[in-house]
């Protein structure tokens, strides 16, 4: 059993971080915000793929003037990334964006920082201080050698002091490195010296395959030493990928679950069907689905049924022809490897009508 840290609980929107809250998930757009149309559109889809949370970049004054109409009606709350300018951050939090990201001492002198704390505290906002690796200041980087762990929770601690200062602990943080031992590490030391929630991820993880496995292999890990209230799987990639991958890493950890889970076996020289085909055509399938259930893709018929028991529907494909199955017991033959695949999902929508109630 993990047993997750206790952190302090605050609100994006009406969406619960920290406390006994379970961990989010999270994404950004990689829209150009000044498009709202376009950037609307990604965050829907992204909603539409389970992200709870969304994050637009505010660059200058025409992305902040876009905000209120990509905010309209939004499915999900937003989170503004800020960088250097805080009329930038005073102009989201007039537009009613839920959360902002940004770090206190970028911002410049006192009296902006007093402005950037004052309206986030009336408008109930709260803050991400979000520390990366890649970008110290270069008095840390001299002073502990390199982009360490304690460089990056030393940074952190600075801008959280900023906020302690004015009174607000509306806060989040997140120590983002390209390598995943030090990210660990980082994340491990700031637990040991606050209990803000804290935003998980391994930032420039790379492309589908690396990003994923890089991120599986730091969050998971965090996870299991159950750190990490919200997280983002960073991918070179679709954003709405990092959100399937972000729902894997906690299904297989038993920590939340959303939508079928589809196990397949690797193919072998035995395997008469297109097997990577077929999977990949009924996870296509059943992309927008909620349900929690087990679909099976074998590519067997004498043991694919045995093989994959647990799951609760499966097909298991030969030579000309496949059988169906549910929780290892055959309920039906499918002649034509052309046929295999519009009568499984026959046979899955069937299944989910009894699954429903329906």
């Amino acid at each position: 059993m993990i047993n997750r840290k206790k952190t302090r609980e605050l609100f994006i929107g009406d969406v619960g971080i920290g406390g006994d809250n379970p961990i989010r998930v999270q994404s950004m757009c990689n829209t150009d915000t000044r498009d709202a149309l376009s950037t609307r559109a990604q965050i829907d889809a992204l909603a539409e793929a389970g992200c709870e949370i969304v994050r637009v970049a505010v660059p200058d004054e025409e992305a902040a003037k876009a905000l209120p109409q990509i905010r309209k009606g939004a499915p999900v709350p937003l989170v503004a990334d800020i960088h250097f300018d805080y009329r930038l951050a005073l102009a989201a939090i007039d537009a009613g964006i839920d959360a902002l990201r940004i770090n206190p001492g970028n911002i410049g002198n006192e009296r902006r920082v007093d402005a950037v704390v004052s309206a986030a505290k009336a408008n109930n906002i709260p803050i991400r201080i979000g520390v990366n690796g890649g970008s110290l200041d270069k008095a840390l980087l001299a002073k502990y050698g390199g982009p360490t762990p304690e460089a990056m929770v030393e940074s952190a601690l600075e801008h959280v002091a900023m906020l302690e200062k004015r009174e607000f602990y509306n806060t989040k943080i997140s120590l983002k490195s390209s390598s995943v031992l030090n990210t660990i590490a980082a994340y491990k030391l700031l637990s040991e010296k606050v209990d803000y929630p804290q935003h998980v991820g391994i930032t420039e993880a790379g492309t589908l395959v690396r990003g994923a496995v890089k991120s599986a292999v730091g969050l998971g890990i965090l996870f299991w030493e159950g750190l990490g209230d919200t997280m983002r799987v960073s991918l070179t990639h679709d954003p709405v990928a990092e959100v399937g991958v972000a729902w894997e890493i906690l299904r297989s950890l038993g920590l939340r679950e959303r939508g079928p889970e589809i196990v397949s076996c690797p193919t072998c020289g035995r395997t008469e069907i297109d097997l990577i085909g077929l999977a990949q055509k009924v996870e296509d399938n059943l992309r927008g689905v909620e349900d929690v259930f087990t679909v099976a893709v074998m590519g067997c018929v004498v043991n694919g049924p045995g093989e994959a028991r647990e799951a609760d529907i499966g097909i298991a494909g030969g030579r000309g022809l496949g059988i169906i199955f549910r929780k290892g017991e055959v309920i039906r033959k499918v002649k034509g490897d052309e046929n295999l695949l519009p009568e499984f999902m026959k046979e899955i929508e069937i299944f989910l009508k009894e699954k429903r109630g329906q």
